[in-house]
């Protein structure tokens, strides 16, 4: 449940704030939060029912004694006690509480029992909750820290969340070096009542805030978070790490796309529609917001780097392309004006590598002509530390010239306490600064990549009709009044056909004799395939049959796959075959699929298809219904992208048409919400077009 965020400025910019449980007692939390809250700027209370003072500051005995203005509690007592206390807040009219106390439903049923009564408290009186069994939350600006955390963040421009209040200590300890600061750091524990949704929108919103930063155990209600992740990424960059990204795939589902589409896969497509950037490490949550809360975001791919050694600069070249980035091409003038003031041996090309005995006057005007160069998006400035390097004053050359630059500028002092004066130069600057240049190059590349993913996002699709042509509902309506939740790929084609889509045309055939006849009809050569109610995956059983030349080899191959699927799966799982014109060789097999993820709904694949999709392991996914644009992008993210616009002598397919058919494929599972699953793999597409070659369908369990 998503409330205004006027309802969180009790939370984040109270004026008096109550600590209910303080106590002097050595080594508890209810002492270290009064002593963290020492230095808040507004009005510190403190409630204690048996000692009229705590670390010298005077008591309250009852909440009913709190002046009606205070905005915020900390609760720091025991678990029984806090629903009682937060009746007392509800009457004191206290606008929002933070628990820090543990021994809620992580211990059991009477834990559970009494968060139930504590979001019941807060909901009629309109509170708002954070907790229970959290870290708790610091603003620093305001000297903020309703914490038991040792020390206070510095302040900056971060909104850190998280859901492990052990994490927040180690990366508030850890921040302290790398030099970053934060709006507001939030530890969310059990998330009973403000959720992720409702931090979005507060930080979104937050004009002191520029990046949002998660990290994530579990997304909660789901849909409300993608939601106000959405918003949030239309003002400002949101960056997530969530834990969790084994392979949730795992089930005994016989489909190949409810195999390949796990959870996780869904959540990374989720984010990815939602303008959210996901990350894969704590080191890369924090180096990623250090980009984008200190520096400009990068216009595009195109990095220009800085150097006065090779190596490093070739590394980052690597890693930049690697994850997306291009390196910039110098422009004539750039090369020109280089040229006339640097020694001959540099290396004339990007990286510029203005050698080992670069000073800071060398350092500082090759920024400059570089950082104008019109095909530059941003700038990465290496240093070794050589024997006649002054790190620190070529890092203070550079915070003269940086800021007359428009554009991201990244660091990366090589070595140790050698460069560690000029790090720390470089951090009071502004400058984003790495301890390695392959690490700067990748970020850069994640960045950039993301931002103009987000610049092309498409405009959302058109409502999906609600209805589906009556021929596919009538497959639909055959298979349930059967009692079968699987279509037969006969009955799978012919809705999809209903629907648009071109398929290999099918006949079923219960003996050998009518599968001659329909052989005739077609004419040869065809395929023959087994014909099941029951089973989905042919080749497993020895059920598909090619290029059969004559009515000899129908016959033959029809009771070939009787016999193999009776000696492998039993009789029982024979329906006869079904006949279809063999398709000349040539283009490409892909698999196109459709699952229902229960968050996040209808999901579609795409990607290398045939009997080795999970050996090939190229696909992606994203959420239906898609736009044609959306579809290209899906496309694109697969490695077969490249095969398909013209490879090893084949002429490349018309990637418009193919998008237009992914986007409407995209549909069916919506205006047939029936529909659970559906494989069409694989699907044949060349220059001549794309037609079906298998499908299966699988329905919802009533």
């Amino acid at each position: 449940m998503t409330h205004s965020m006027k309802t969180l400025q009790p939370l984040f910019a109270p004026r008096r704030v109550a600590v209910i449980g303080a106590t002097d007692k050595p080594g508890s939390v209810g002492r270290a939060v009064v002593e963290n809250l020492a230095g808040f700027t507004g009005h510190l209370l403190l409630v204690n029912r048996k000692h009229p003072e705590v670390l010298g500051r005077p008591t309250l005995a009852r909440i009913a004694d709190l002046p009606a203005s205070t905005d915020l509690a900390v609760v720091v007592t025991p678990a029984p006690a806090v629903p009682d206390i937060l009746r007392e807040c509800a009457v004191a009219g206290i606008g929002a509480v933070v628990i820090i106390s543990a021994g809620f439903k992580e211990t059991g049923a009477e834990g559970a029992e009494l968060e139930r009564e504590l979001l019941e408290v807060a909901r009629a009186a309109g509170m708002r909750l954070v907790g229970p069994n959290c870290l708790g939350v610091m603003v620093p600006a305001s000297g903020l820290n309703a914490t038991f955390a040792t020390a206070m963040a510095k302040p900056g421009n971060i909104a850190f969340l998280s859901q492990s209040g052990a994490l927040c200590t180690a990366i508030l300890d850890w921040s302290f070096q790398a030099g970053l600061g934060f709006s507001a750091f939030v530890s969310v524990g059990s998330m009973l009542d403000v959720g992720w949704g409702d931090l979005l929108d507060h930080f979104a919103a937050d004009p002191a805030t520029s990046v949002i930063a998660l990290y994530m155990e579990s997304a909660g209600d789901a849909r409300a978070f993608l939601r106000a992740a959405r918003r949030a990424s239309v003002r400002k960059p949101v960056i997530v790490l969530k834990a969790g990204r084994t392979e949730a795939a795992a089930r005994a589902a016989a489909s190949h796309t409810g195999a390949i589409t796990g959870s996780d896969a869904v959540f990374d497509a989720a984010l990815r529609r939602a303008g959210v950037l996901r990350v894969d490490t704590i080191a890369e949550l924090f180096q990623t917001a250090d980009l984008l809360a200190t520096q400009p975001p990068p216009p595009g791919r195109r990095l220009t780097i800085l150097t006065n050694a090779g190596g490093p600069g070739a590394l980052a070249v690597d890693m930049l392309v690697r994850h997306g980035g291009v390196p910039a091409t110098l422009a004539p003038a750039t090369l020109e004006a280089l040229n006339a003031f640097l020694p001959a041996p540099w290396s004339h090309g990007n990286p510029a590598d203005i050698l080992g005995d670069a000073g800071p006057e060398r350092y500082a005007r090759a920024l400059e002509i570089l950082a104008a160069d019109p095909g530059c998006d941003g700038l990465l400035v290496i240093l070794t530390p050589q024997s006649m390097t002054d790190s620190l004053a070529v890092a203070t050359a550079l915070e003269q010239v940086a800021t007359q630059i428009d554009k991201p500028l990244l660091a990366s002092w090589m070595g140790g306490q050698g460069v560690e004066p000029g790090r720390q130069a470089l951090a009071r600057a502004g400058i984003a600064s790495y301890a390695y240049p392959d690490t700067a190059a990748r970020i850069f590349a994640r960045v950039a990549v993301h931002l103009e993913e987000q610049r092309h996002q498409p405009v959302a699709s058109d409502p999906v009709p609600l209805s589906a042509p009556a021929e596919a509902e009538a497959c639909v309506a055959f298979a349930r009044a059967e009692g079968r939740t699987l279509l037969t790929e006969a009955e799978s084609k012919r809705l999809l056909a209903a629907c648009g889509l071109p398929v290999v045309p099918t006949r079923t055939a219960a003996e050998a004799g009518d599968a001659v006849r329909e052989a005739e009809v077609m004419g040869y050569p065809v395929v023959l395939k087994l014909h099941s109610l029951t089973l989905t995956h042919k080749s497993d059983v020895g059920g598909v049959r090619l290029n059969l030349v004559d009515a000899a080899a129908v016959r033959t191959a029809f009771h070939d796959i009787r016999e193999a699927v009776t000696a492998k799966a039993g009789a029982e799982h024979f329906a006869g075959v079904s006949v279809q014109p063999m398709i000349a060789p040539g283009g490409w097999e892909l698999i196109l699929g459709a699952s229902t993820d229960p968050q996040f709904g209808p999901v579609i694949l795409f990607g290398a298809g045939g009997v080795l999709v999970h050996v090939l392991e190229d696909t992606a996914i994203d959420l239906a219904p898609l736009t044609s644009e959306q579809a290209h992008q899906l496309i694109a993210r697969t490695r077969i992208r490249r095969a398909l616009a013209g490879a090893r002598g084949m002429a490349p397919v018309d990637l418009d048409a193919l998008a237009e058919r992914v986007a409407a494929f995209s549909t069916i599972p919506l205006r047939l919400p029936e529909i659970a699953e559906m494989d069409l793999n694989p699907l044949r597409v060349s220059e001549a077009g794309f037609v079906i070659l298998d499908a299966r369908i699988v329905l919802k369990a009533k």
